[in-house]
């Protein structure tokens, strides 16, 4: 039987997809796990094989660029987005981080928890997707940010730079017209970065399974923005335009949790249509089934259901958060963190330091009141910052214990 391009697009998602969540299961790859190991336990591992999966990402897409076998500059989520609206990118990570730590994971590993049998992830993710689906498609964003973010943001246009590409705001700076150039170099430095941080650390190359995930992860992230940018993605794209009815949300990209989650309810609102069907639903399908079919080979699955009313209202809070944090800044740990940043786009290296701050502060704060129940939060605030040496030393009010 002969599928149409869109249909193959969206089942090879979902087997990207599918081997991502069962590589995520198998490997813990969890990107507010990094995080809280690094400020919890001073281990690092996992955090460098976050960094890892960038570095490998980033690899690819300046060399398919350089090769000119892809864009990034009309990716369907508009990374380089002339706007350069600082802003939601600060507010949107913070909002992340802090909405993932409370409900106990990103969006990705909330679906991988999920395919595992975690219903506590089920209700974050329904619930993630609800605000999700409100950010984007009522006039929530309108009325709560837009009137106030639009006037800061600063037009790369009207600077003469065009985008907020790095590459093309550094050679403006020096005043280059080879922007490929620039490109490789500012990439390959920040690849070099990357790199150093993680396969020049002993720390992650003795760890083999996180070393391997890292790897994995990224060139997982790469050929989702190979397939949707290059010839088949390039034929869906005719296709779907020149279809009496085409897909809801054609186009090139990479994987990304939050938005995807807003999907299902229009899928839902939709009445099931298959043409409502998006290339990140078919992710979130992948995501659901990989964990579930490795949890399930595995003897992993293990129901969970919320502890208390508690544990209920901080996932509630959390998965809010994440919701509105994941589309004001543009993506959540994988859409921005690994896919976003891939591009080279500035927003997209502001989400990600928001997220792990946003993320970072959290756990401080849940620490120091379990440590100090009668502190003020102004003396929690003020050490944790300082924990994370965003003030001086001065600055702390309370010890560790």
């Amino acid at each position: 039987m002969n599928l149409d391009i869109g249909t193959q697009i969206l089942s090879i998602a979902f087997a990207l997809a599918l081997v991502m969540g069962a590589l995520t299961k198998r490997t813990s790859f969890c990107t507010m796990g990094a995080v809280s190991d690094w400020v919890n336990m001073g281990d690092t591992a996992r955090f460098r094989s976050w960094m890892l999966a960038i570095a490998v990402t980033l690899i690819g897409t300046l060399g398919l660029e350089y090769a000119q076998l892809l864009s990034f500059d009309n990716s369907r989520i508009p990374y380089r987005h002339p706007s350069f609206a600082w802003p939601r990118y600060i507010l949107g990570g913070l909002m992340f981080g802090i909405g993932m730590t409370i409900a106990g994971g990103c969006g990705s590993k909330n679906l991988v928890r999920l395919g595992a049998g975690n219903m506590k992830s089920l209700v974050v993710v329904l619930i993630m997707g609800a605000c999700a689906y409100a950010m984007t498609r009522t006039d929530f964003y309108g009325l709560v940010f837009a009137s106030w973010i639009t006037p800061l943001a600063i037009d790369m246009d009207a600077l003469g730079v065009g985008s907020q590409d790095l590459a093309r705001i550094v050679a403006s700076a020096i005043g280059s017209d080879s922007i490929s150039s620039v490109r490789l170099v500012v990439g390959g430095l920040i690849v070099a970065a990357l790199a150093y941080v993680s396969i020049g650390s002993r720390v992650l190359r003795a760890r083999g399974e996180h070393l391997f995930a890292g790897f994995a992860i990224g060139l997982l992230v790469l050929a989702a923005w190979y397939l949707t940018g290059g010839p088949m993605g390039v034929a869906w794209i005719e296709a779907a335009e020149f279809s009496d009815e085409p897909p809801a949300f054609y186009g090139m990209q990479s994987f990304t949790f939050v938005n995807p989650a807003g999907d299902f309810w229009a899928f839902v609102g939709q009445g099931g249509k298959p043409l409502a069907i998006t290339f990140g639903l078919a992710a979130l399908a992948g995501m659901i089934t990989g964990s579930f079919t490795y949890a399930l080979l595995a003897g992993g699955l293990r129901w969970e259901w919320f502890t208390s009313i508690a544990d209920f209202v901080r996932h509630i809070v959390g998965a809010v958060l994440m919701g509105i944090g994941g589309i004001l800044g543009l993506g959540c740990t994988v859409g921005q963190g690994i896919s976003g940043v891939s591009t080279l786009a500035a927003g997209s290296f502001l989400t990600l330091i928001s997220i792990v701050i946003g993320s970072a502060m959290t756990m401080k704060v849940q620490y120091y009141k379990m440590l100090y129940e009668d502190a003020s939060m102004l003396d929690i605030i003020l050490t944790s910052l300082t924990d994370l040496r965003l003030l001086p030393r001065q600055c702390r009010r309370l010890e560790a214990l």
